[in-house]
């Protein structure tokens, strides 16, 4: 029967976002998360600043501004491996293990990373060996940290298709480095039917899940249901597998740039609307906290 999921695994899905899609200001990101009944923040940038850059001051103010409101951190949203594959490995590690660092501090398991720029007009596929290395390299770090490093896909980047994604992920063959399913980032780099792709190989790698939605036919970024993301279809695999986790709002509406985005208040209430919308049709069940 259609809506008939007893036969199912039970799943958890949890709402997130990136409040610094909202507003620079904590306290604006997190009255508009508690507006909206989300209580999980995935944190790029506080204050205008990148996470990599917080101090520790600004760390505590961070915390208990995250008491205040009620808002736990589901992820540290860094930009390490959003960089070219040349560049010296000992800086990546250095952020990375800062970023380890605040990961400790605000008491977070998963770290966003990404699988590096391959030199201009040259094919990622010859440089899928050469990320391979570096994330083993970073995930050893991770290990030592007992945190989790999960590697989005991204337009430009060397895991950029479901095919490339799955290699990196299958080579470097640690339980400490998974996947991070941005569903608009598939289309906005050309893929195809990415769910029908993708799904086959990337389900039993993927930690959680990133929404924003993108038309292949002009790669314009919208919200979701809107674009050729295909997240209804992605959301109904999701719950038939059993899925426990993140669904994190990253709607980019109004900017979407290589360090991040911007939604904007207005445009996170239309995200949130609509996300919900297609949870409900895929017979999702919202939980507000992830146990």
């Amino acid at each position: 029967m259609e809506n008939s999921y007893e036969h199912e695994k039970k799943s958890t899905f949890v709402l997130s976002a990136f409040g610094d899609e909202i507003d620079d200001d904590v306290e604006k990101q997190f009255q508009v998360l508690n507006e909206v009944g989300i209580r999980y923040l995935d944190l790029r940038k506080a204050w205008g600043v990148n996470v990599v850059d917080l101090n520790d001051h600004q760390i505590q103010d961070l915390k208990s501004a995250c008491r205040q409101y009620s808002i736990k951190i589901s992820c540290i949203g860094s930009p390490v491996g959003k960089s070219l594959i040349t560049d010296n490995l000992d800086i990546t590690i250095s952020t990375l293990r800062r970023v380890l660092d605040i990961s400790v501090l605000l008491e977070v398991d998963k770290v966003r990373i990404f699988s590096f720029y391959p030199p201009k007009n040259h094919d990622k596929d010859e440089y899928i060996e050469q990320s391979v290395q570096r994330l083993k390299n970073m995930v050893e770090l991770a290990v030592d940290y007992r945190k989790i490093l999960i590697m989005e896909n991204e337009n430009g980047l060397i895991g950029d298709t479901p095919a490339r994604c799955r290699k990196i992920l299958e080579d470097v063959g640690s339980n400490n480095l998974r996947f991070v399913w941005d569903t608009g980032n598939f289309p906005h780099a050309g893929v195809e039917n990415s769910v029908d792709k993708g799904w086959p190989i990337l389900a039993d790698y993927v930690e959680c899940v990133q929404i924003k939605d993108a038309r292949l036919s002009d790669r314009k970024i919208t919200v979701a249901g809107e674009g050729d993301g295909q997240i209804l279809k992605l959301l109904q695999l999701l719950r038939q597998h059993g899925y426990h986790g993140f669904l994190a709002l990253e709607p980019h509406l109004k900017l979407a740039g290589q360090s991040g985005g911007f939604t904007g208040h207005t445009g996170m209430l239309d995200a949130t609307k609509a996300l919900r919308g297609i949870m409900n049709m895929a017979g999702c069940s919202e939980t507000k906290i992830l146990i």
